[in-house]
């Protein structure tokens, strides 16, 4: 059994990001909060990693941390954020609004984050283009119309023209996606952009954000709550909890060979087709305090595979193949 403690990157091509331990700590009155409490992996160009976990795992603050976009008392402790070979952790303010929407986009789970409801969609869509480059206004409005096409938004040019509230949350959302691709960014970091979707707009979506990585090959982390998203678009998923990743793998090996207890029981109850009458089976007991993490596995209070060695908290391990695991008692 070898140890390692990054997720693999797949193909040959060097990766667009590294994330290289990534610590990221909330100083609070009540005690430090290890939101991010030492994270690894890698995205190469063209990939989507699935970045999957409950509420409070740390997933979104992984990605705003990937942003710089960490408001205190949270801040980045330790690790290194490797963006094309170059550490971006702790760069001025300006460098990183540089970086931010140029080569590095965000999409939020609610559209109104990014849309300005009082103005026009061509304004806001040539405005981000602006703010990189200074390009001429017919260009840059060729540009905007182009985006909303590559998106899958019908008749472009009408759309432009309209204003925010006038698009339905579908419409508004490819909208917000258009603009974080409008710059050709190399990595884009989609935090649960389709959560408050109905399913058949949310598959268009996924469709979408897929092809248009196969297509430019933009890199993407999609973060979310739901596996059953990421096992039909994702390349490698990442699986975290409490603040750490605790499986790894490509996403067939994840879904179909669940080896994490919390992942099989992510899994186990989530409602599957053909499967009519099932009573599904909850994890039992709720995600630790982060306050109060001690030496133990975080797990370990809520797995039916608990042993006394998981009193002290495993490291990632690779029992299998390209597959990683954080558990002292993988299901193999």
């Amino acid at each position: 059994m070898t140890h390692t403690s990054l997720v693999p990157a797949a193909g040959i091509e060097p990766p667009v990001l590294s994330v290289r331990d990534l610590k990221t700590h909330f100083l609070t009155r009540a005690g430090r909060i290890p939101a991010v409490d030492g994270v690894s992996f890698d995205v190469a160009p063209g990939e989507i990693l699935g970045l999957v976990g409950e509420s409070g795992s740390g997933k979104s603050v992984t990605g705003f941390s990937i942003m710089g976009l960490v408001d205190p008392p949270g801040r980045i402790v330790g690790g290194q954020i490797l963006f094309s070979g170059k550490d971006i952790v702790g760069l001025p303010e300006e460098a990183q609004r540089d970086l931010r929407g140029r080569a590095i986009s965000m999409v939020f789970q609610d559209p109104s984050m990014t849309l300005n409801p009082v103005l026009r969609i061509d304004t806001q869509m040539i405005e981000a283009i602006h703010a990189h480059e200074q390009v001429p206004y017919a260009e840059a409005r060729q540009r905007a119309k182009d985006a909303l096409d590559m998106v899958g938004i019908p008749s472009p040019e009408e759309r432009l023209k309209a204003y925010p509230f006038e698009l339905s949350g579908g419409m508004r959302q490819r909208v917000v996606i258009a603009i974080a691709l409008i710059n050709k960014p190399q990595l884009i970091i989609a935090d649960e952009p389709t959560t408050a979707l109905d399913v058949s707009i949310q598959s268009q979506i996924i469709y979408e954000v897929q092809k248009l990585c196969r297509e430019t090959g933009t890199a993407l982390i999609w973060i979310t709550h739901d596996l059953g998203v990421v096992a039909g678009m994702a390349d490698r998923v990442a699986v975290m909890y409490a603040g750490r990743l605790v499986e790894t793998g490509t996403a067939q090996e994840v879904i179909e060979h669940a080896q994490h207890p919390y992942t099989r029981g992510l899994i186990n109850s989530a409602p599957a087709a053909g499967q009519h009458g099932r009573r599904l089976k909850a994890i039992a007991g709720t995600t630790p305090s982060l306050l109060s993490l001690g030496a133990e596995c975080p797990f370990c209070d809520r797995c039916e595979y608990a042993t006394e060695a998981c009193a002290k908290a495993p490291p990632m391990t690779r029992p299998t193949g390209q597959q990683s695991v954080r558990c002292w008692n993988p299901v193999l």
